[in-house]
């Protein structure tokens, strides 16, 4: 745990809503102290940038090398994501999908929920279910922790460059109360909404980006096999408004083959499985994303080639 002892300088605890940058002890500002569970990819990028920002860092992951890794550059390894949470001022989670960050938050013996202290922020970065943002809101909401869902937009480089966006769902204290912390990891922090409107946003935003790569795959296909010079139309394409600069960018590595994981296959299906999920229960329509539902059976056929850990736009493969 961070920060238990005393020191020269006075950690103040906030309350519901206020803003988290303690009281300063003599001149110093001392910055928020921090739990973060979850070191994949995206997660220990994100770690860094915390820890070269100032922040005292207690982390979680459950694989221990990158806890350890971490740990050589200054964080605090501990144990179980409870003690990863004990005691600090905003805990954040990046995991891979519901049933991972139901285990790290709400785990009867080793979840950090129950370790947070009233009055401290939990943040869930991790692109998940409204449902279940919604229920973790409601069980934060029960034990005075405040709840902010601010899943991201970007992938690992910008998350190296500290280049994220954020889409926050919670209360405007709170997701002000964090901006300074974010400033860290982003380039931007959008507040959508209450809680769990991040996470609504997150999934438009992927199933817009899977709906486009999908497309292009195909439509490069199409024109390799009907005898265009294929570099030279996705060249007059660029010069288009028809097409979006993150079609390019997906098309651009198409074209080149690189398939170096950023947003694997399977992370892209599960998301447009959220979102079909999420559609049907606000809509009452078990079809309500029928463009949605097309693409994700796209990344289910490049999956089950064996290709899931590749990044999305090895879908390409299908149309070669």
């Amino acid at each position: 745990m961070l920060n238990q002892t005393a020191s020269t300088s006075t950690r103040v605890i906030p309350t519901a809503g206020a803003a988290l940058t303690p009281t300063p002890a003599s001149q110093a500002t001392e910055l928020p102290t921090i739990g973060f569970i979850g070191l994949g990819a995206m997660g220990s990028r994100m770690a860094v940038r915390l820890l070269s920002a100032g922040h005292s860092l207690s982390v979680w992951n459950r694989s221990a090398a990158a806890v350890q890794t971490l740990a050589a550059q200054g964080a605090q390894a501990q144990a179980t994501p409870a003690d990863a949470a004990r005691g600090e001022d905003i805990v954040f989670s990046m995991v891979f999908d519901d049933a991972a960050s139901r285990e790290v938050w709400l785990h009867p013996q080793h979840g950090a929920l129950a370790a947070m202290r009233p009055g401290a922020i939990a943040v869930e970065c991790s692109t998940l279910s409204p449902a279940w943002i919604d229920e973790l809101a409601a069980r934060a909401a029960e034990r005075g922790v405040r709840f902010v869902d601010a899943p991201v937009a970007g992938s690992r480089p910008q998350a190296q460059a500290g280049q994220l966006i954020f889409m926050a769902g919670g209360a405007a204290a709170d997701v002000d109360a964090l901006r300074p912390t974010l400033a860290a990891l982003g380039g931007a922090v959008h507040h959508v909404g209450a809680a769990g409107a991040g996470a609504r946003l997150k999934l438009v935003v992927n199933a817009l980006f899977g709906i486009q790569v999908t497309a292009v795959a195909e439509l490069l296909g199409f024109a390799r096999s009907s005898g265009l010079d294929v570099d030279a139309s996705l060249a007059a394409l660029r010069s288009m408004p028809v097409m979006s600069p993150a079609a390019a960018g997906a098309a651009g590595l198409m074209l080149a083959g690189n398939d170096t994981p950023q947003a694997p296959i399977d992370l892209i299906h599960k998301d447009l499985g959220y979102a079909m999920d999420a559609a049907a229960a606000a809509s009452g329509n078990a079809a309500a994303l029928p463009l949605t539902a097309q693409a994700q059976q796209v990344f289910a056929a490049a999956a089950a080639r064996g290709w899931g850990a590749e990044n999305l736009v090895a879908v390409r493969k299908l149309y070669a």
